[in-house]
């Protein structure tokens, strides 16, 4: 596995987002599948040593992703995307909210903005994601959360599955 792969992580307060730019030694299509089908998601979408466990998800736009972060002692972390764009192999946007199991959002904690870029650097497959909440609070507290912790332990569990299919 290459361990020079490039994750910036950038929290611009300002416009109260979070700017990842990712590579992936993997296919711009691997990668694409990677983010876009739940049987894939769900082996890499949740910081060790929790795991995802996807409900229900239609990939398209006005479809939702229903899944749950689930702790080690079975207790479920419910969230639901809400797709607004795709374009196939290039980009996509989504809304993400803490949820219920019903996916009935959570009104104490507001959504995160998702647009998600897919291109090509050579051999590498870049993602530039960009991640914008409503209020500052709101991204200082998912910021304290550990959610540059997590959301870099989840790519580095994607990055052992690509390896592992070299």
């Amino acid at each position: 596995m290459k361990s020079n792969l490039l994750m910036n992580f950038e929290v611009d307060k300002e416009n109260k987002t979070v700017y990842i730019k990712r590579e992936f030694d993997a296919s711009l299509s691997d990668v694409w599948s990677a983010w876009t089908e739940p049987e894939i998601l769900d082996q890499w979408w949740a910081p060790a040593p929790f795991k995802s466990e996807t409900t229900s998800m239609e990939f398209k736009e006005g479809g939702k992703r229903l899944y749950a972060m689930v702790t080690p002692e079975g207790e479920k972390r419910w969230s639901i995307f809400e797709y607004t764009s795709i374009s196939p192999k290039t980009n996509f946007k989504h809304s993400t909210t803490f949820c219920d199991a019903e996916g009935n959002p959570n009104s104490v904690f507001g959504s995160s903005y998702w647009d998600l870029t897919f291109s090509e650097n050579g051999d590498l497959t870049v993602v530039d994601i960009a991640i914008k909440r409503d209020s500052l609070e709101e991204l200082e507290k998912i910021i304290e959360m550990g959610f540059k912790e997590g959301i870099t332990a989840t790519m580095q569990t994607l990055d052992k599955i690509f390896e592992s299919r070299k």
